[in-house]
């Protein structure tokens, strides 16, 4: 989660649905973050917007967890730094 706060401090993130959407279809965002909560018709158009990008998607937290990460009430998340993204998959192949 701490690699979350220092992307957000980077200026490597995008939050928010149509924000996350709309960075996917100008091919911007390299990894799709989503609560494990997030209500089933936002996954779906977040799903597909990354399907069509060909972008993988973590949903692994809560929103409490992204939200006390990032610092803001969100539950779509998006890297586009690709040094982030590759750092989260190794994080969480470690199950850390």
């Amino acid at each position: 989660m701490n690699l979350l706060g220092l992307a957000t401090r980077a200026g490597k993130l995008i939050t928010g649905t149509e924000t996350v959407i709309m960075g996917l279809g100008k091919k911007k965002v390299k990894k799709v973050i989503v609560a494990s909560d997030l209500q089933h018709h936002s996954l779906e158009k977040v799903q597909r917007a990354a399907k069509k990008a060909n972008v993988g998607i973590i949903d692994l937290f809560t929103s409490q967890e992204l939200q006390h990460a990032v610092g803001k009430e969100r539950k779509v998340l998006a890297l586009t730094d690709q040094g982030f993204a590759k750092a989260l998959d190794k994080l969480i192949s470690k199950g850390v």
